[in-house]
């Protein structure tokens, strides 16, 4: 158990929500434009066509060439060994200049030797953070670095992957495991799809980042659904929404 928690300590659990980089199409670089529609040809169903532009709100977002990352939310456990303990701390990253947010972010990483941990992580938030660092002339941190590293080199964990254990199954949504485990539902006011309409429409970027720090919540605590250690062990929540707070090792 002790070796577990040790490791535990080193896990960031991370979620970042995205939205489409304009509100209108049309308020894109027309060059853009352009390789949206290229993009907007291969996603729409052949049996549904759409005007020219007319996927770019609901599915920009997932793009990230054509989406911006409006807050990143981290969180880490904290082991009391003595009252046998996890206290765990999460906090919200979100800046109106993108840049900005991903420049804060990257001096989390840089703080220590991070084990990185979100739900189909490997798929969408790691690449996705990757993708828009480097369009924002922002260099990788080592945690992202995965250019040249041999596969047992990154440290990369993704609770979806887990939860396949060796299995071809596509994807698993979080809310499932959640559900299965037992464990709170982040989709209370807000999910995934209505991140967009909350952004860019209601102007209402704490929302947004209350959503992401559950969802970092409920994927730490999928985490150690599949790695019970206790029946008995309490979890003490310390939510941060102001993201200037020192994150403290």
């Amino acid at each position: 158990m002790a070796d577990f928690f040790d490791q535990l300590n080193d896990i960031l659990f991370l979620d970042i929500e995205t939205a489409s980089l304009t509100e209108k199409f049309e308020e894109l670089p027309e060059r853009i434009q352009d390789e949206w529609l290229k993009k907007e040809r291969l996603i729409q169903s052949p049996d549904h066509l759409h005007d020219p532009g007319a996927l770019y709100f609901d599915r920009a977002g997932i793009h990230a060439e054509f989406g911006q990352v409006v807050c990143v939310g981290v969180g880490y456990f904290q082991w009391k060994k003595k009252d046998k303990k996890l206290a765990f701390r999460s906090k919200c990253y979100s800046h109106e200049d993108e840049r900005e947010l991903l420049l804060e972010f990257k001096a989390l990483l840089e703080k220590k030797k991070w084990i990185l941990c979100a739900h189909n992580g490997k798929e969408f938030d790691f690449p996705y953070l990757c993708r828009r660092m480097l369009i924002n002339g922002v260099a990788l941190p080592e945690p992202l670095q995965i250019s040249g590293k041999k596969p047992w080199e990154v440290r990369h964990l993704d609770t979806m992957e887990l939860w396949k254990f060796g299995d071809y199954k596509h994807y698993t949504r979080l809310e499932l495991l959640a559900s299965v485990f037992g464990i709170p539902s982040s989709k209370d006011d807000l999910d995934g799809s209505q991140v967009n309409t909350t952004f860019h429409l209601d102007k209402d970027v704490e929302k947004i980042k209350k959503y992401c720090l559950r969802d970092v919540e409920v994927t730490a605590r999928v985490y150690m659904a599949m790695h019970p250690q206790s029946d008995d062990l309490e979890i003490e929540i310390i939510h941060l929404y102001d993201s200037k707070k020192d994150h403290k090792d």
